[in-house]
C-alpha cells in the first residue's frame, strides 16, 4: 500500500513537472478568473453536510494564491460568493459568512501578501454583508492599498449585471451634474466606474470553472467578452494545480483573435 501511494507520488511531481515545462515554453496569462463552484456537491458526495464542502473549498482557495503567484500569474479573481448565494438558507448563509470572515482574518495576517506586495480589492454589493464582513474587507484592503506587483480580487456579493447598472448610474450622475458630456461616454468611461477600474490589466485573459458547470453565472460580464473560457469538472475543493497548468495549457493552444 505504501509502496503504491509512494509512486502515485512520485508520478504526480513528475507530470506536474511536465505541465509546468510545457506551460513555461507559451505565454502566461496575466489574468486568471476563476468560478469556485461544486463545494456543496462535493460535500454531498461524501455524504457530509454543505459547510464541509466550504471549508475545503476555502483550504483550496488559500492554495490557488500560492500557485499563482509560483506560476508569475500577476492577478487573480475568485468568485467567492454572488448575490443569488445569500438568498439560500439562513443557516447555511451564516455559515458561509462565518467561514469567510475566519479566513478574511487570517488573510490579514498573511505574510504572502508583503512578501509579494499583493493587493487585495473586494468586488460587489458589499453593503449586503454583514458589518463584521465589511470591516474586515475594508482592513485588508488598507493594509495592501500600496501594493502593486500582485492583485487578488475577491468577488463577494457580486453580480455582474448590477457591477454594469452602477457604473451606469456613475455615469448618469455625471451627466446630470454637467460633468459629462453623452457625446463622450464610451466603452473606457464605462470601464473607468467597474469593480475592475483600480487593476492594470481589468480584463481576464482566462477563466475557469470548476464542477462541470458551462455557464459564466454573471462572472465579469463585462470585462470576460474576450476571455478564453476552460470548465473543469472537478468539484472546487478537488481543484489541483495540475488542474490549473492544464486550463493555461488550453488557453496557450487557442488563438485569440478578439473578434477580428
Amino acid at each position: 500500500m505504501l509502496t503504491t501511494l509512494l509512486r502515485w507520488i512520485g508520478a504526480y511531481k513528475a507530470y506536474s513537472r511536465f505541465l509546468r515545462d510545457q506551460i513555461y515554453d507559451g505565454d502566461l496569462p496575466q489574468h486568471v478568473g476563476i468560478v469556485l463552484d461544486g463545494n456543496r456537491r462535493w460535500a454531498s458526495s461524501r455524504l457530509f453536510g454543505p459547510n464541509e464542502g466550504h471549508k475545503v473549498g476555502a483550504d483550496t482557495a488559500e492554495q490557488v494564491l500560492d500557485w499563482c503567484l509560483d506560476l508569475g500569474i500577476k492577478t487573480l479573481t475568485m468568485y467567492v460568493l454572488s448575490t443569488e448565494n445569500l438568498q439560500r438558507p439562513n443557516g447555511e448563509v451564516k455559515e458561509i459568512i462565518g467561514l469567510i470572515d475566519e479566513r478574511l482574518a487570517r488573510l490579514s495576517k498573511d505574510e504572502r501578501l508583503q512578501k509579494n506586495k499583493v493587493r487585495v480589492k473586494a468586488l460587489g454589493t458589499l453593503e449586503l454583508l454583514p458589518e463584521s464582513t465589511r470591516h474586515l474587507l475594508s482592513h485588508v484592503e488598507e493594509i495592501t492599498k500600496d501594493h502593486d506587483q500582485h492583485f487578488l480580487n475577491i468577488a463577494i456579493a457580486y453580480g455582474g449585471r448590477t457591477e454594469i447598472v452602477d457604473a451606469i448610474k456613475r455615469i448618469a450622475e455625471l451627466v446630470k451634474n454637467g460633468e459629462l458630456s453623452i457625446e463622450d461616454v464610451d466603452q473606457k468611461s464605462i470601464e473607468r466606474y467597474l469593480y475592475t477600474s483600480h487593476l492594470p490589466n481589468p480584463e481576464p485573459d482566462l477563466v475557469i470553472r470548476t464542477s462541470g458547470e458551462e455557464r459564466m453565472s454573471g462572472f465579469l460580464m463585462w470585462q470576460s467578452a474576450y476571455s478564453e473560457l476552460v470548465f473543469t469538472d472537478a468539484y472546487w475543493p478537488d481543484f489541483r494545480k495540475i488542474d490549473l497548468m492544464r486550463a493555461i495549457r488550453t488557453y496557450q493552444k487557442r488563438m485569440r483573435r478578439y473578434g477580428r
